[in-house]
């Protein structure tokens, strides 16, 4: 029994002394699909966060400062900050108020550490409180811009191309 047990000390000693063998690298067409599959989750994960009003989810999305475009609905093209687009988001999305955001037929182009996410979307909004008509839909295209960081890939900017809506839009901003 002696002998096994330095038999057996003896191939751990060894198994600690060589030098640890390097990972096997990632295969390029791996990687792009990984990244693919996160990027996807990343804008579907800003959706659902911001449908159940978790804020500090929907700001974990996010570079610092971001560019967004959401013209087609008024408003101009700015670069704001994460916090302040969020803070509008909830300012909008008050208690009263229900979202369903759903995106579908995502496109992903990445080229290296930056990408790009075509996607077509759409929004439902209800107010619980509206006086007139509670309801107002939106559909349209977005076009999401992402960049890798080293806490994985973070929403860099936004932009919604309205096709269609139906219902009152005040409801939008939250005075139905």
């Amino acid at each position: 029994m002696r002998a096994f047990l330095l038999g057996l000390t003896a191939l751990a000693l060894a198994a600690c002394s060589r030098p640890p063998e390097a990972a096997p690298a990632t295969p390029p067409e791996v990687q792009r699909l990984v990244d693919e599959a996160e990027i996807v989750k990343l804008a579907a994960s800003l959706d659902d966060a911001v449908d159940r009003k978790d804020w500090a989810a929907a700001r974990a999305c996010f570079e610092d400062e971001v560019d967004v475009d959401f013209s087609s609905l008024g408003g101009t093209p700015s670069r704001i900050t994460a916090t302040g687009l969020v803070g509008n988001w909830q300012t909008a999305l008050t208690p009263e108020k229900q979202s369903f955001h759903l995106r579908g037929d995502p496109v992903v182009t990445i080229a290296g550490d930056a990408a790009t996410m075509v996607s077509h979307g759409y929004a439902w909004n209800k107010l619980t409180t509206a006086k007139g008509e509670p309801l107002w839909e939106v559909w349209g295209v977005y076009e999401h811009r992402f960049a890798r960081s080293p806490q994985g890939w973070r929403i860099s900017g936004m932009k919604f191309v309205k096709t269609h809506e139906r219902g009152d839009p005040s409801v939008r901003g939250g005075s139905g």
